[in-house]
């Protein structure tokens, strides 16, 4: 059985450079995910507020998982990807 897809959801602005350097990590590994742009959507900011206890962006959703800011090797184990990546 293959390996369920990990869903993925990205709260960031379009100014924030941690929050591109997150969205590049997870193109260059063929990760889907959903960006939403907390600067224009108030709930979605709310929500994000809610799950992370901060307004600070990026903050990643992967699976449940918080992460906030770009921690690399955060998202890596949470994506379950190798350290070669």
């Amino acid at each position: 059985m293959a390996d369920e897809p990990k869903k993925v959801k990205v709260y960031s602005t379009p100014t924030c450079p941690y929050c591109i350097q997150l969205k590049e990590f997870l193109k260059e590994n063929n990760i889907e995910f959903e960006d939403i742009n907390v600067a224009e959507d108030q709930e979605a900011a709310k929500e994000m507020i809610e799950k992370s206890g901060q307004m600070g962006v990026p903050v990643a959703d992967i699976n449940g998982t918080i992460i906030v800011g770009f921690d690399r090797a955060k998202v890596k184990e949470a994506l379950g990807l190798n350290e070669d990546n």
